[in-house]
């Protein structure tokens, strides 16, 4: 084989041998390539899921909060809007009673505020027992803290004291008495459910004599302030009569 032939066969060899290698390393950062992508995908899914958990673990926390103060209506479908109203406000309504009471038998100056805040815990204690026995028989979760709406009432009359809180407590209970009387009459009349209606029936005697009771609690107050007007009236007239009297004496 002459020297001519010899060189190009080892051009020929080292062509296919860069073409080897070319090929070769396409290869290898191709699957280089593929590999960080397919990294990368799985980062940011990963990524997302993260964001996507902690976005649902947020939602389900604020609402298992809201839940406590509005209830679930799941179970509502077969009321009407009448229905539904009159059963979360009672819910909410009975709880505020509770509440208050509670801070009238303790913080009460008077024995009698002091008998009727215990003699609410007691009642609507029990109703708010049967008003949640009767939802979760139709499926419904009633409310169980007070929304921010009551628990500002609440948190109004707590920071009163003496005669002051209760002045302002008689007061509310025969505000919320005398509407409670009118729903419950309302509902146990008109009310679509039947078991609902017959709750309204059964509660509203109860919410009747507390009515009579807070009513009866609010004159004597009322009574006491006008005695005390009335005595004071006395006092001025008599006090002027003497002076007039000592006046005449004195005149020749």
């Amino acid at each position: 084989m002459s020297n001519q032939q010899l060189i190009r066969h080892a051009h020929i060899w080292i062509l296919a041998v860069l073409l080897a290698v070319g090929l070769v390393a396409v290869v290898v950062k191709g699957g280089i390539a593929m590999r960080t992508q397919n990294s990368n995908q799985n980062h940011n899914g990963n990524t997302n899921t993260g964001n996507t958990n902690t976005q649902n673990r947020n939602s389900s926390n604020r609402n298992s909060s809201n839940r406590g103060a509005t209830g679930e209506q799941t179970g509502m479908a077969n009321m009407n809007s009448h229905d539904r109203d009159f059963i979360m406000d009672a819910a909410m309504g009975g709880m505020m009673e509770v509440e208050l009471g509670r801070w009238a038998a303790q913080k009460g100056t008077s024995d009698a505020v002091k008998q009727f805040g215990q003699r609410m815990v007691d009642d609507h204690s029990k109703a708010n027992t049967a008003l949640a026995t009767l939802a979760t028989s139709k499926g419904i979760t009633l409310p169980t803290t007070l929304d921010e709406k009551h628990q500002r009432e609440v948190a109004k009359i707590s920071r009163l004291s003496g005669a002051q809180f209760d002045r302002a407590y008689v007061k509310m209970m025969l505000s919320d008495h005398k509407k409670d009387v009118s729903e419950f009459e309302k509902q146990s009349t008109k009310g679509a459910d039947a078991d609902l209606k017959a709750f309204a029936t059964q509660t509203l005697p109860t919410l009747q004599e507390h009515l009579q009771m807070i009513t009866a609690l609010n004159g004597s107050q009322g009574g006491n302030s006008n005695s005390g007007s009335s005595e004071n009236s006395n006092s001025n007239r008599s006090t002027n009569r003497n002076s007039n009297g000592n006046g005449n004496s004195n005149r020749p």
